[in-house]
């Protein structure tokens, strides 16, 4: 019918709504990961206590001291640097999901790219909150058929497509890189120096992700500082 005017429906997350958001999303966030927590014990405490084949203190102890050296930095920085991108809701969903770099950081990056919205904003983080979690049923759907048939298709899939698999982790982090080095070159150039020169150069003990991270990180924050906006 003409003449009639359209009124807009866009809803616009609030105050309000987004303070009932972040509360919610606590809640469940810290709900459900004690959950799994204590589930993933249930199995060792049942067959220590239970059916006694508890190794020990000692090797329990060394084990976990050798882990934490191995991984202490990753369980410091990774929620740090990951959540601007995550968000609150997004970074419980991606930390109780887990394959967060290869899976739940570039649907959540692809998320806020399809619709428009920056990442540390009230939309990006709804936005990758959806993503996240599309992106976790997808990969159950595909996860359990091949948990049941993995080591017959394995199989039966020729040697060249097998060795394939070995490129699709840098491929997902060179999308990533692309998506965000358009939108600002120089902190690409940046990132792609900063890795390059650490693999080549640096000692073995500094030739890390984190390392990488934390210096493109630092530079970048420094030059954003520095420069126009919209270099």
């Amino acid at each position: 019918m003409e003449g009639v005017k359209k009124e807009d429906t866009t809803i616009l997350p609030s105050s309000e709504n987004m303070e009932f958001y972040y509360k919610r999303a606590h809640f469940w966030g810290r709900t459900s990961i004690w959950i799994v927590i204590i589930l993933s014990l249930l199995l060792p405490l049942y067959l220590s206590f239970i059916l006694g084949y508890h190794p020990g203190w000692k090797p329990i102890i060394a084990g976990y001291l050798a882990y934490a050296a191995l991984m202490g930095l990753a369980w410091t920085m990774e929620p740090v640097m990951y959540y601007p991108t995550l968000g609150t809701s997004g970074t419980y969903l991606a930390f109780l999901t887990g394959n967060i770099s290869n899976m739940c950081l570039p649907s959540a990056a692809a998320a806020q790219n399809s619709v428009g919205a920056e990442p540390g904003t009230k939309k990006g983080e709804i936005a990758a909150t959806l993503g996240i979690g599309a992106a976790s049923l997808v990969n159950i759907a595909i996860l359990l058929p091949i948990i049941f048939l993995g080591s017959y298709l394995l199989s039966i899939l020729p040697e060249t497509i097998y060795k394939m698999f070995e490129f699709i982790l840098p491929a997902i982090f060179g999308g990533i890189v692309g998506q965000f080095a358009i939108k600002k070159p120089l902190f690409g150039v940046v990132g792609i120096v900063t890795a390059l020169s650490i693999h080549l150069l640096a000692p073995a003990a500094l030739q890390n992700i984190f390392v990488s991270l934390l210096v493109t990180i630092t530079l970048c924050v420094y030059l954003n500082s520095k420069l126009p906006q919209n270099g």
